[in-house]
């Protein structure tokens, strides 16, 4: 392969990571990519290979055959600061998915929000407590005592309910499960951003 045509293969698999922020499957990666998996996994290679040798802010990960890009953990501190700092937090689908998730069946755990969505959601749920919209709420009495999660009052001012009793009706469970939510499912109230 080219030098000049991997370098070019290199910034596209970069930009594909940076606006998914969430695990990229490699097979959808080489589909890009136009490349086979052995090729697109190369490629990603080389690229983590930079940014670790780089030490730059953000690190790719690979998680169970996908990748993922992430800030480094060393900035944890001064990217909360950011958060906390008034600007306007603005959610993913996912996000917006996990979180309907954990306000409906709170207090739940994080595996229980797995079998639902039917992926990993560590870093979805920890982006969540980072926006102050999802806390720990103790602990289930079951073996390893697993973390319950549910939302905060912040999640209520953020989207404009007076308390959880306040959510769209769902009409069935199943609704929640299969991830059929409405677009429009949590309407966010700016009134008070104006």
């Amino acid at each position: 392969m080219e030098e000049l045509n991997l370098k070019r293969l290199e910034k596209i698999a970069e930009s594909l990571l940076f606006a998914a922020g969430e695990p990229v499957s490699l097979d959808s990666i080489a589909r890009v990519l136009g490349q086979n998996p052995s090729t697109a996994r190369k490629i990603v290679s080389q690229l983590k290979d930079y940014y670790d040798r780089e030490e730059r802010g953000m690190q790719i990960l690979e998680i169970e055959n996908s990748y993922q890009m992430t800030s480094r953990p060393d900035y944890y501190t001064h990217i909360k600061l950011l958060y906390r700092s008034g600007q306007k937090i603005t959610l993913t689908e996912t996000q917006l998915e996990t979180l309907a998730i954990i306000a409906y069946r709170q207090p739940v755990t994080k595996q229980e929000v797995e079998e639902i969505r039917g992926v990993r959601s560590d870093n979805i749920i920890n982006r969540l407590i980072d926006f102050n919209l999802v806390v720990e709420k103790g602990r289930l009495k079951a073996p390893g005592r697993p973390i319950l999660f549910g939302t905060t009052d912040e999640f209520l001012r953020y989207f404009g309910f007076r308390s959880i009793r306040d959510l769209p009706y769902l009409q069935n469970a199943e609704q929640l499960e299969e991830g059929d939510l409405p677009k429009d499912f949590f309407q966010v109230s700016n009134e008070d951003e104006e």
